[in-house]
């Protein structure tokens, strides 16, 4: 299972809203075939696993990090391909989150007279997936905050300068991280102070960009913007907070740029709502790139699930560079958010902190 969890994450970045799932064909104490989800509509695990395996699949051991599905989406049932086989013996590492079609395959499988076993490794496999189990029960997106700061909690200085706060092994996790996920979230100051591409650029080339999405609740974003003419089959979104300038609108979304209009909150754009918005556009993974103000609405509106800090080993030394967070927060340390299940990574001389809320 263990290699079968290995292959899986090979689908990173390509096959959502599908989840990455990897299988291993064993017989006889030896691994005769093997195979993971490479893209959304292709082939599943199973399938590629079996057909590794060719004629020695028969009488065979299947293991596979979720439930096959019995039922027919952009491919057919796996449940079908696997008794057809001749496997005698399937291994699940869990069942389906999506409550409509958990337990069928294995229930399946079983009527055939398949051995089935679930429940090994389940803690690696749902949260290698975790953000396609959050979509299936909410129909939202799992939401990632990702900060990069100095020792003292500033992730610029006073004149806005954050470059670079980080060293390149922390960037190079990042961009692995805009690879995996479908969508990455920045306001409009962001924009004016830093101009980013947020583009995937991974030493192979072979990064995924997700979508690129911009709060600019009264669109007044630079056409020079360089994310405005980017080279990349992702799309840009831009959410504004009601219809501005339709001139500006028209011109832009002449040259692909999507404009939406999204509610607004005290003025600004109201995240929770978004996030229905953008889970209707089938974006099951956001990254917030954010500054302090995209963190602090985000983080009070409640829609982050996981957070990746990174901490640098340096010192501004005053209090006048920008923070994590601006604006005001509880007056009890009581009423902090809580981040459980924590992780710390070294990259380099950086510390990064991972940790789901709530």
């Amino acid at each position: 299972m263990q290699m079968a969890l290995r292959l899986a994450i090979k689908g990173q970045g390509f096959t959502s809203p599908n989840p990455m799932v990897g299988a291993v064909v064993v017989k006889d104490g030896r691994v005769v075939g093997s195979g993971y989800h490479q893209m959304v509509g292709g082939p599943h695990a199973e399938v590629n696993a079996i057909d590794a395996a060719g004629k020695l699949a028969k009488g065979a051991t299947l293991y596979v990090t979720l439930e096959p599905c019995n039922h027919t989406g952009r491919t057919p049932p796996c449940t079908r391909k696997i008794s057809e086989a001749g496997i005698k013996r399937v291994v699940i590492s869990m069942i389906d989150p999506n409550k409509d079609v958990a337990g069928g395959g294995a229930e399946f499988l079983e009527q055939q007279g398949i051995r089935v076993t679930t429940g090994v490794c389940r803690a690696q496999a749902q949260k290698l997936i975790e953000a396609f189990v959050k979509f299936v029960h909410t129909r939202r997106p799992f939401v990632i905050a990702k900060c990069a700061a100095t020792l003292d909690g500033r992730i610029a200085a006073r004149s806005g300068d954050s470059t670079w706060v980080t060293g390149e092994k922390s960037r190079q996790f990042v961009h692995r991280l805009r690879h995996a996920v479908d969508g990455i979230l920045v306001g409009i100051n962001t924009v004016r102070t830093d101009n980013p591409s947020l583009t995937t650029r991974l030493p192979d080339g072979l990064g995924r960009d997700p979508v690129r999405i911009i709060l600019d609740t009264h669109l007044s974003i630079s056409p020079a913007a360089r994310l405005l003419r980017q080279e990349s089959a992702a799309d840009t979104i831009l959410v504004v907070g009601k219809p501005l300038m339709q001139d500006k609108q028209s011109a832009l979304e002449k040259g692909g740029i999507r404009v939406i209009q999204s509610k607004l909150k005290n003025g600004l754009i109201d995240l929770d709502a978004l996030m229905d918005q953008l889970g209707a556009m089938g974006l099951t993974s956001i990254l917030i790139e954010g500054g302090s103000r995209v963190l602090t609405s985000a983080f009070s509106a409640a829609i982050v699930d996981k957070i990746f800090f990174f901490y640098a080993p340096k010192i501004l030394g005053g209090d006048d560079g920008i923070p994590i967070c601006s604006g005001p927060g509880p007056e009890l340390m009581s009423q902090c958010i809580k981040v459980n299940n924590i992780n710390v990574r070294r990259f380099g001389d950086d510390v990064m902190v991972e940790g789901y809320i709530g």
